[in-house]
Protein backbone atom coordinates (compact mmCIF):
# COMPACT_ATOMS: atom_id res chain seq x y z
CA UNK A 1 0.00 0.00 0.00
CA UNK A 2 1.72 3.81 -0.72
CA UNK A 3 1.33 6.15 1.84
CA UNK A 4 0.00 9.28 0.88
CA UNK A 5 2.91 12.39 2.01
CA UNK A 6 2.20 15.82 2.85
CA UNK A 7 3.15 16.50 -0.84
CA UNK A 8 0.53 14.66 -1.93
CA UNK A 9 -2.39 15.69 0.76
CA UNK A 10 -1.55 18.99 -0.42
CA UNK A 11 -2.49 18.00 -4.17
CA UNK A 12 -5.68 16.49 -2.57
CA UNK A 13 -6.79 19.67 -1.78
CA UNK A 14 -5.46 21.77 -4.74
CA UNK A 15 -6.82 18.80 -7.73
CA UNK A 16 -10.15 17.20 -5.61
CA UNK A 17 -11.11 15.69 -9.31
CA UNK A 18 -8.31 13.28 -8.93
CA UNK A 19 -9.69 11.96 -6.34
CA UNK A 20 -13.76 12.52 -7.82
CA UNK A 21 -13.96 8.90 -8.41
CA UNK A 22 -17.61 9.22 -9.52
CA UNK A 23 -17.22 12.23 -11.47
CA UNK A 24 -14.21 10.42 -13.26
CA UNK A 25 -16.81 7.33 -13.60
CA UNK A 26 -19.08 9.85 -15.68
CA UNK A 27 -17.13 11.03 -17.36
CA UNK A 28 -15.15 7.97 -18.80
CA UNK A 29 -18.49 6.59 -19.83
CA UNK A 30 -19.97 9.70 -21.23
CA UNK A 31 -17.54 8.51 -24.37
CA UNK A 32 -19.11 5.25 -24.97
CA UNK A 33 -16.54 3.60 -25.76
CA UNK A 34 -15.62 0.41 -23.23
CA UNK A 35 -16.37 -2.67 -25.14
CA UNK A 36 -16.16 -1.01 -28.56
CA UNK A 37 -14.17 -2.28 -31.65
CA UNK A 38 -10.78 -1.48 -32.29
CA UNK A 39 -10.25 1.59 -34.55
CA UNK A 40 -7.73 3.03 -37.42
CA UNK A 41 -7.31 6.37 -35.34
CA UNK A 42 -6.43 5.06 -32.17
CA UNK A 43 -4.20 2.30 -33.55
CA UNK A 44 -2.12 4.69 -35.55
CA UNK A 45 -1.10 6.68 -32.41
CA UNK A 46 0.02 3.38 -31.04
CA UNK A 47 1.69 1.92 -33.60
CA UNK A 48 3.88 5.58 -33.79
CA UNK A 49 4.44 5.12 -29.84
CA UNK A 50 5.85 1.79 -30.54
CA UNK A 51 8.04 3.53 -33.44
CA UNK A 52 8.68 6.89 -31.82
CA UNK A 53 9.68 5.04 -28.47
CA UNK A 54 11.01 1.72 -29.21
CA UNK A 55 8.98 -0.33 -27.67
CA UNK A 56 7.19 -3.95 -27.93
CA UNK A 57 4.03 -2.75 -26.24
CA UNK A 58 2.12 0.54 -26.41
CA UNK A 59 -1.52 0.99 -25.28
CA UNK A 60 -4.74 3.52 -24.92
CA UNK A 61 -5.82 2.89 -22.23
CA UNK A 62 -8.96 3.10 -19.97
CA UNK A 63 -9.48 2.52 -16.13
CA UNK A 64 -13.32 1.43 -15.50
CA UNK A 65 -14.50 1.14 -11.72
CA UNK A 66 -12.94 -2.62 -11.76
CA UNK A 67 -10.98 -3.26 -14.75
CA UNK A 68 -8.61 -2.06 -17.58
CA UNK A 69 -9.52 -1.72 -20.82
CA UNK A 70 -7.66 -1.14 -23.81
CA UNK A 71 -9.05 0.70 -26.65
CA UNK A 72 -5.81 -0.34 -28.73
CA UNK A 73 -3.25 -2.38 -27.39
CA UNK A 74 -0.72 -3.62 -30.14
CA UNK A 75 1.74 -6.01 -28.71
CA UNK A 76 -0.11 -6.80 -25.42
CA UNK A 77 -1.30 -10.56 -24.52
CA UNK A 78 -4.64 -9.23 -23.48
CA UNK A 79 -7.37 -6.40 -23.83
CA UNK A 80 -8.48 -6.54 -20.27
CA UNK A 81 -7.11 -7.02 -16.90
CA UNK A 82 -8.45 -6.36 -13.56
CA UNK A 83 -7.66 -2.71 -12.36
CA UNK A 84 -5.84 -3.31 -9.40
CA UNK A 85 -2.54 -4.61 -11.40
CA UNK A 86 -2.59 -2.00 -13.91
CA UNK A 87 0.42 0.44 -13.44
CA UNK A 88 -2.46 3.02 -15.39
CA UNK A 89 -4.37 2.75 -12.19
CA UNK A 90 -1.18 4.67 -10.71
CA UNK A 91 -0.98 6.69 -14.23
CA UNK A 92 -4.82 8.52 -13.73
CA UNK A 93 -3.91 9.63 -9.60
CA UNK A 94 -1.63 12.42 -10.73
CA UNK A 95 -1.40 15.25 -13.51
CA UNK A 96 2.19 14.28 -14.72
CA UNK A 97 3.74 11.29 -16.49
CA UNK A 98 4.17 8.23 -14.46
CA UNK A 99 8.21 6.99 -15.33
CA UNK A 100 9.10 3.32 -14.28
CA UNK A 101 12.39 2.73 -15.44
CA UNK A 102 12.86 -1.01 -13.57
CA UNK A 103 9.50 -2.37 -12.17
CA UNK A 104 11.68 -5.34 -10.42
CA UNK A 105 13.01 -1.94 -8.51
CA UNK A 106 10.07 -0.41 -7.33
CA UNK A 107 7.73 -1.10 -4.30
CA UNK A 108 4.98 -0.49 -6.08
CA UNK A 109 5.40 -3.36 -8.88
CA UNK A 110 8.11 -5.91 -7.58
CA UNK A 111 5.55 -8.52 -7.01
CA UNK A 112 2.70 -7.62 -9.88
CA UNK A 113 1.74 -10.67 -11.84
CA UNK A 114 1.96 -8.76 -14.99
CA UNK A 115 6.14 -7.72 -14.23
CA UNK A 116 6.74 -11.64 -12.61
CA UNK A 117 4.47 -12.74 -15.72
CA UNK A 118 3.07 -12.07 -19.18
CA UNK A 119 3.91 -9.88 -20.03
CA UNK A 120 6.80 -9.19 -18.10
CA UNK A 121 6.92 -5.58 -17.64
CA UNK A 122 9.84 -4.13 -16.83
CA UNK A 123 10.29 0.01 -17.87
CA UNK A 124 6.62 2.22 -18.25
CA UNK A 125 6.10 5.54 -18.85
CA UNK A 126 1.96 6.53 -19.03
CA UNK A 127 0.75 9.69 -19.43
CA UNK A 128 -3.02 10.50 -17.97
CA UNK A 129 -5.59 11.08 -20.79
CA UNK A 130 -7.44 13.84 -18.70
CA UNK A 131 -10.78 15.19 -20.39
CA UNK A 132 -11.81 18.72 -21.03
CA UNK A 133 -13.25 18.74 -17.66
CA UNK A 134 -10.31 17.82 -16.01
CA UNK A 135 -11.10 14.20 -15.12
CA UNK A 136 -8.22 11.13 -16.02
CA UNK A 137 -9.82 8.54 -17.88
CA UNK A 138 -7.34 6.55 -18.26
CA UNK A 139 -3.22 6.49 -19.76
CA UNK A 140 -1.42 6.64 -22.87
CA UNK A 141 1.34 4.16 -21.97
CA UNK A 142 4.50 2.68 -23.68
CA UNK A 143 6.09 -0.75 -22.24
CA UNK A 144 9.52 -2.28 -22.43
CA UNK A 145 10.08 -5.44 -21.16
CA UNK A 146 13.67 -4.87 -20.32
CA UNK A 147 14.87 -2.18 -17.76
CA UNK A 148 15.22 1.41 -19.48
CA UNK A 149 15.50 5.18 -19.30
CA UNK A 150 12.96 7.67 -20.84
CA UNK A 151 14.15 10.75 -22.13
CA UNK A 152 12.34 14.30 -21.74
CA UNK A 153 11.64 14.40 -25.44
CA UNK A 154 10.21 10.81 -25.84
CA UNK A 155 8.04 11.81 -22.63
CA UNK A 156 6.92 15.22 -24.45
CA UNK A 157 5.87 13.36 -27.81
CA UNK A 158 3.86 10.81 -25.71
CA UNK A 159 2.21 13.90 -24.33
CA UNK A 160 1.47 15.14 -27.50
CA UNK A 161 -0.35 11.91 -28.89
CA UNK A 162 -2.05 11.35 -25.12
CA UNK A 163 -3.89 14.65 -26.45
CA UNK A 164 -4.65 13.69 -29.56
CA UNK A 165 -6.38 10.52 -28.21
CA UNK A 166 -8.84 13.23 -26.00
CA UNK A 167 -9.05 14.74 -29.24
CA UNK A 168 -10.30 11.75 -31.12
CA UNK A 169 -12.35 10.73 -28.54
CA UNK A 170 -14.25 14.02 -28.17
CA UNK A 171 -14.61 13.68 -31.63
CA UNK A 172 -16.55 10.34 -31.42
CA UNK A 173 -18.49 11.83 -29.16
CA UNK A 174 -19.66 14.71 -31.06
CA UNK A 175 -19.97 12.72 -34.51
CA UNK A 176 -22.45 10.01 -32.37
CA UNK A 177 -25.54 12.31 -31.89
CA UNK A 178 -27.46 13.52 -34.94
CA UNK A 179 -28.39 16.56 -35.33
CA UNK A 180 -32.09 17.26 -36.59
CA UNK A 181 -33.46 14.28 -34.29
CA UNK A 182 -31.33 14.59 -31.25
CA UNK A 183 -30.80 10.28 -31.35
CA UNK A 184 -27.83 8.67 -31.71
CA UNK A 185 -26.25 8.60 -35.26
CA UNK A 186 -26.08 5.62 -37.34
CA UNK A 187 -22.03 4.31 -35.93
CA UNK A 188 -23.45 5.53 -33.01
CA UNK A 189 -25.92 2.65 -32.30
CA UNK A 190 -23.89 0.13 -34.06
CA UNK A 191 -21.23 0.81 -31.26
CA UNK A 192 -23.82 0.26 -28.51
CA UNK A 193 -24.86 -2.93 -30.20
CA UNK A 194 -21.38 -4.23 -30.21
CA UNK A 195 -21.23 -3.01 -26.20
CA UNK A 196 -24.34 -4.82 -25.81
CA UNK A 197 -23.00 -8.07 -28.04
CA UNK A 198 -19.98 -8.18 -25.68
CA UNK A 199 -22.14 -7.68 -22.62
CA UNK A 200 -24.49 -10.84 -23.70
CA UNK A 201 -21.15 -12.57 -24.34
CA UNK A 202 -19.70 -11.62 -21.00
CA UNK A 203 -22.96 -12.61 -18.59
CA UNK A 204 -25.78 -14.02 -20.96
CA UNK A 205 -27.24 -10.75 -20.33
CA UNK A 206 -30.77 -10.54 -22.32
CA UNK A 207 -30.45 -7.84 -25.48
CA UNK A 208 -33.43 -6.75 -27.73
CA UNK A 209 -33.41 -4.75 -31.09
CA UNK A 210 -36.08 -2.93 -32.57
CA UNK A 211 -36.34 -1.21 -36.25
CA UNK A 212 -39.09 0.98 -37.22
CA UNK A 213 -39.55 2.81 -39.91
CA UNK A 214 -42.20 6.33 -40.54
CA UNK A 215 -44.67 4.64 -42.77
CA UNK A 216 -45.44 6.96 -45.89
CA UNK A 217 -42.80 9.51 -44.80
CA UNK A 218 -42.61 10.66 -49.02
CA UNK A 219 -46.15 11.45 -49.04
CA UNK A 220 -45.56 13.48 -46.11
CA UNK A 221 -42.11 15.60 -47.71
CA UNK A 222 -44.57 15.40 -51.42
CA UNK A 223 -47.21 16.80 -49.69
CA UNK A 224 -46.04 19.58 -46.90
CA UNK A 225 -42.38 19.66 -47.59
CA UNK A 226 -39.32 18.96 -46.52
CA UNK A 227 -39.54 21.19 -43.63
CA UNK A 228 -42.97 19.48 -42.19
CA UNK A 229 -41.20 16.16 -42.84
CA UNK A 230 -38.31 17.32 -40.60
CA UNK A 231 -40.99 18.18 -37.79
CA UNK A 232 -42.16 14.62 -38.03
CA UNK A 233 -39.07 13.22 -37.78
CA UNK A 234 -38.32 14.75 -34.60
CA UNK A 235 -41.71 14.31 -33.32
CA UNK A 236 -41.63 10.50 -34.16
CA UNK A 237 -37.57 10.32 -32.25
CA UNK A 238 -38.94 12.84 -29.19
CA UNK A 239 -41.91 10.49 -28.63
CA UNK A 240 -40.03 7.10 -29.22
CA UNK A 241 -36.98 8.75 -26.83
CA UNK A 242 -39.59 9.72 -23.92
CA UNK A 243 -41.41 6.77 -24.10
CA UNK A 244 -37.53 4.69 -23.09
CA UNK A 245 -36.34 3.39 -20.31
CA UNK A 246 -32.75 4.67 -19.24
CA UNK A 247 -29.84 2.85 -20.90
CA UNK A 248 -32.01 2.06 -23.75
CA UNK A 249 -31.12 3.14 -26.86
CA UNK A 250 -32.43 5.10 -29.59
CA UNK A 251 -30.74 5.71 -32.69
CA UNK A 252 -31.83 7.22 -36.14
CA UNK A 253 -30.25 4.69 -38.80
CA UNK A 254 -30.69 6.62 -41.62
CA UNK A 255 -33.73 8.45 -43.77
CA UNK A 256 -37.06 8.02 -41.70
CA UNK A 257 -35.88 4.94 -40.29
CA UNK A 258 -34.76 4.53 -36.03
CA UNK A 259 -33.45 1.12 -34.59
CA UNK A 260 -34.20 0.90 -30.78
CA UNK A 261 -31.42 -0.93 -28.66
CA UNK A 262 -33.51 -2.40 -25.12
CA UNK A 263 -31.19 -3.84 -22.61
CA UNK A 264 -31.32 -6.44 -20.47
CA UNK A 265 -35.13 -7.37 -22.04
CA UNK A 266 -36.05 -10.68 -23.52
CA UNK A 267 -38.54 -11.37 -27.06
CA UNK A 268 -41.63 -11.08 -25.16
CA UNK A 269 -41.08 -8.02 -23.52
CA UNK A 270 -39.38 -6.60 -26.33
CA UNK A 271 -42.93 -7.16 -28.37
CA UNK A 272 -44.75 -5.29 -25.48
CA UNK A 273 -42.72 -2.35 -25.54
CA UNK A 274 -43.02 -1.90 -29.48
CA UNK A 275 -46.18 -1.89 -29.68
CA UNK A 276 -46.59 0.66 -26.89
CA UNK A 277 -44.38 2.94 -28.70
CA UNK A 278 -46.42 1.92 -31.76
CA UNK A 279 -49.42 3.50 -30.36
CA UNK A 280 -47.69 6.24 -28.55
CA UNK A 281 -46.63 7.16 -32.55
CA UNK A 282 -50.03 6.81 -33.91
CA UNK A 283 -51.37 9.52 -31.13
CA UNK A 284 -48.89 11.98 -31.65
CA UNK A 285 -49.42 15.05 -33.75
CA UNK A 286 -47.17 17.81 -35.02
CA UNK A 287 -47.42 21.22 -34.57
CA UNK A 288 -47.79 21.68 -38.08
CA UNK A 289 -50.86 23.53 -39.25
CA UNK A 290 -52.67 21.59 -40.46
CA UNK A 291 -51.53 18.61 -37.63
CA UNK A 292 -49.50 15.52 -39.71
CA UNK A 293 -50.37 12.52 -37.97
CA UNK A 294 -47.93 9.07 -38.56
CA UNK A 295 -47.59 5.80 -38.18
CA UNK A 296 -44.46 3.39 -37.89
CA UNK A 297 -43.30 0.08 -38.66
CA UNK A 298 -41.45 -2.05 -36.23
CA UNK A 299 -39.36 -5.31 -36.50
CA UNK A 300 -38.29 -7.30 -33.42
CA UNK A 301 -35.05 -9.37 -32.70
CA UNK A 302 -33.76 -10.57 -29.75
CA UNK A 303 -30.37 -11.63 -29.38
CA UNK A 304 -29.95 -15.12 -29.81
CA UNK A 305 -26.88 -17.83 -30.05
CA UNK A 306 -26.95 -17.78 -33.96
CA UNK A 307 -26.45 -14.14 -34.43
CA UNK A 308 -22.10 -13.73 -34.48
CA UNK A 309 -22.39 -9.96 -35.43
CA UNK A 310 -23.88 -6.27 -35.81
CA UNK A 311 -24.69 -6.72 -39.46
CA UNK A 312 -26.39 -10.04 -39.00
CA UNK A 313 -28.36 -8.86 -35.77
CA UNK A 314 -29.37 -5.61 -38.51
CA UNK A 315 -30.15 -8.03 -41.02
CA UNK A 316 -32.88 -9.76 -39.26
CA UNK A 317 -34.53 -7.29 -37.62
CA UNK A 318 -34.96 -5.60 -41.42
CA UNK A 319 -36.10 -8.37 -42.24
CA UNK A 320 -39.33 -8.78 -39.60
CA UNK A 321 -39.34 -4.50 -39.99
CA UNK A 322 -40.30 -5.63 -44.08
CA UNK A 323 -42.47 -8.23 -43.39
CA UNK A 324 -44.75 -5.70 -40.87
CA UNK A 325 -44.67 -2.94 -44.27
CA UNK A 326 -45.25 -5.37 -46.42
CA UNK A 327 -48.52 -6.84 -43.75
CA UNK A 328 -49.81 -3.51 -44.09
CA UNK A 329 -47.75 -1.12 -41.43
CA UNK A 330 -48.55 0.12 -38.64
CA UNK A 331 -47.73 -3.04 -36.81
CA UNK A 332 -44.88 -5.53 -35.09
CA UNK A 333 -43.13 -8.04 -36.29
CA UNK A 334 -41.49 -10.40 -35.01
CA UNK A 335 -37.74 -11.99 -36.72
CA UNK A 336 -37.70 -15.41 -37.47
CA UNK A 337 -35.26 -17.23 -35.18
CA UNK A 338 -31.70 -18.03 -36.29
CA UNK A 339 -30.25 -20.99 -36.00
CA UNK A 340 -26.90 -21.34 -34.22
CA UNK A 341 -24.38 -23.11 -36.47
Amino acid sequence: MIVADSQSRDLKLDDPKLHDEAGRLAALHRYEVLDTPSEGQFDRITALVRTVMNVPMAAVSLIDSDRQWMKSCPGMPAQQTSRDISFCTHTIQKRDPLVVCDALMDDRFADNEGVLGSPYIRAYVGVPLATPDGYNIGSLCAIDTMPREFSPEQIAVLQSFAAIVVDELELLRIAQTDFLTGAVTRRGFVLEMEKAMARNRRGGHAMSLLMLDIDHFKHVNDTYGHPAGDQVLKMVSNTIGNHLRRGDTLGRLGGEEFGVLLQDMDLDSAQQTAERLRAEVEAAVTSHDPEIRVTASFGICALESGIRSTEEWLATVDAALYEAKHAGRNRCCIAQAIAAS
